[in-house]
């Protein structure tokens, strides 16, 4: 019956410009699931996709893809699911068969695609619509205990999963987070589950310290430059930080990360903000720095399901506002705009739909 049905979608239909439209319900294929979106949220990338500054959300696009729901139906060879139970689903979709899928870094993969980015290579609708349908392969079940506004931060909690997995912790170390923004909120939550013995979060913006404060940060700097080297000097015993997850992306935040880490540490870069930075080479080399990048998740999401059914990663004091569709165009613009003390907004059909 799909085959006629039809959809509400919030569309990008130039940069700058989201308005709902109707448009066919996609059809599963072979090794597909139809899902009926409950929620999903609005990413930073989404944002900059908006504007036309990320280059990889060309119009028209259906963006969106930190999203769950329920199962409609399955196309051929797709077993797993059935109508009505409750999923969320990878924001990659990676082809299986290469060399970098073959060792399981299914981020790397050669023919890797996005759900809600057009880029020029490829074109794939996300999951601010009313229906999805997306492989089955990246599709996990989410227990009825989180709600769908909580499942569809299951993608960002597993990336903040993957920066701290690449970073091979031992367990004890002490980390400094810069950036308290959503990534860097989930990381730093992401290290305490790892084992780190103090987490340190660094930021200049009051309120975001005090979230951080109350979701388990050892100590919250609101300092940038030589005070936060002081500061974490002073809190390591002058020895520096055994790691530093950089969440930011600009020049003054990953030189800072370079400074306070100690001799032989480890700098993650998640943040790209900025397409490239001026890096101290003398400083890296010398002090036998290791610098690690992280892109997307590899894997985690059953960790990141775990974790949050566990309560060891929160999830709810990050959500801004649970909004309908057609709401979507003014929390952008917000969003855009950059109005102080919003982090996740949460998007749905309608918004009791995301409960």
């Amino acid at each position: 019956m799909w085959k006629n049905s039809r959809m509400q979608a919030l569309v990008l239909t130039e940069y700058g410009h989201l308005e709902m439209k109707d448009r066919p319900a996609p059809v599963p294929g072979d090794g597909e699931i139809l899902i009926r979106v409950a929620a999903c949220g609005i990413c930073g990338s989404d944002v900059h996709g908006y504007d036309g500054s990320s280059g990889r959300r060309i119009p028209p696009l259906i963006m969106g893809h930190e999203a769950a729901g329920t199962v409609v139906s399955a196309g051929s060879g797709a077993p797993r699911f059935k109508p009505g139970d409750r999923v969320t689903f990878d924001s990659t979709i990676c082809c299986g068969e290469c060399p970098y899928c073959a060792r399981g870094e299914i981020n790397l993969c050669d023919r890797r695609q996005v759900v809600g980015v057009s880029c020029g290579e490829y074109r794939r609708d996300g999951a601010f619509a009313e229906f999805i349908v997306v492989p089955e392969r990246i599709v996990y079940p989410i227990p009825d205990a989180l709600s769908f506004a909580e499942a569809a931060m299951l993608e960002p909690v597993a990336v903040a999963l993957h920066a701290v997995a690449v970073s091979k912790l031992r367990g004890g170390e002490t980390a400094l987070v810069l950036g308290a923004g959503m990534i860097g909120l989930l990381t730093m939550q992401a290290a305490r589950a790892a084992g780190c013995s103090r987490v340190f979060i660094a930021d200049i913006d009051p309120t975001r310290l005090e979230l951080a404060k109350s979701l388990g940060a050892t100590e919250v700097i609101p300092h940038t430059g030589a005070t936060l080297l002081s500061e974490c000097m002073r809190l390591t015993g002058g020895v520096g930080v055994d790691i530093a997850f950089e969440a930011v992306g600009r020049d003054e935040t990953v030189n800072a990360a370079i400074d306070v880490t100690r001799k032989g540490g480890t700098v993650t870069l998640i943040g790209n903000v900025t397409p490239e930075v001026k890096l101290p080479l003398q400083k890296v080399v010398s002090r036998e720095l290791r610098l690690q990048g992280t892109a997307a998740s590899a894997g985690e999401y059953p960790v990141a399901i775990e974790y949050l059914s566990k309560g060891r990663i929160h999830v709810n004091p990050l959500i801004t506002a649970v909004a309908s569709l057609e709401e979507g165009p003014r929390w952008f613009e917000r969003l855009h705009a950059r109005e102080p003390n919003l982090m996740k907004i949460v998007l749905a059909p309608t918004a009791e739909t995301a409960q």
